[in-house]
């Protein structure tokens, strides 16, 4: 066998006795935290934001409801949709639209969040998956920071036209 071209590894010695007190609460394993708190504001936004599509994709008008602040600030702008104000508009909207026999799948791109004090928005696409054969929205959603903790005060979603010779294959 060949020589070995490292060099020995001195012995690492301990700094305190091995059965100190310090030394048992220095290897003492903690569970991990079973919910742990989001380590960022980005990530809590982005957790409230995908609460938002789960809610959406299962139809769940009471998850929706949590989603959203209830206030007169709120508005939404649906695909096709004029705007509405206020979370009884709002809230109607959701009704009509998670009551209909359609069910919708997102699959999500280009999600950007942006954090400024208590307020946050998320832009990106909604790839949509049991709408119009590859239909894309690009979306807004804001959130603001409340004793609840992140709540949508808006929605915005806006159809992606693809270009006629797109649509042909050309």
């Amino acid at each position: 066998m060949g020589r070995s071209t490292q060099e020995p590894v001195p012995p690492v010695r301990a700094t305190r006795p091995l059965g100190s007190a310090q030394a048992l609460q220095e290897r003492t394993i903690v569970p991990p935290d079973p919910d742990p708190p989001p380590a960022s504001a980005e990530q809590a936004v982005l957790a409230a934001n995908r609460a938002f599509y789960d809610a959406f994709e299962a139809a769940d008008l009471d998850a929706m409801s949590d989603v959203w602040e209830h206030s007169d600030r709120v508005t939404c702008v649906h695909p096709g949709w004029t705007v509405l104000r206020g979370w009884g508009a709002v809230a109607a909207s959701w009704v009509a639209i998670l009551g209909g026999p359609q069910r919708l799948q997102f699959i999500l791109t280009n999600e950007v969040v942006v954090v400024e004090r208590d307020v946050a928005w998320v832009t990106l696409d909604e790839n949509i998956i049991g709408g119009h054969p590859g239909s894309t929205v690009a979306a807004l959603n804001v959130f603001v920071l409340g004793e609840r903790g992140w709540r949508m005060v808006a929605h915005h979603g806006s159809v992606v036209m693809v270009p006629a010779a797109e649509r042909r294959g050309l």
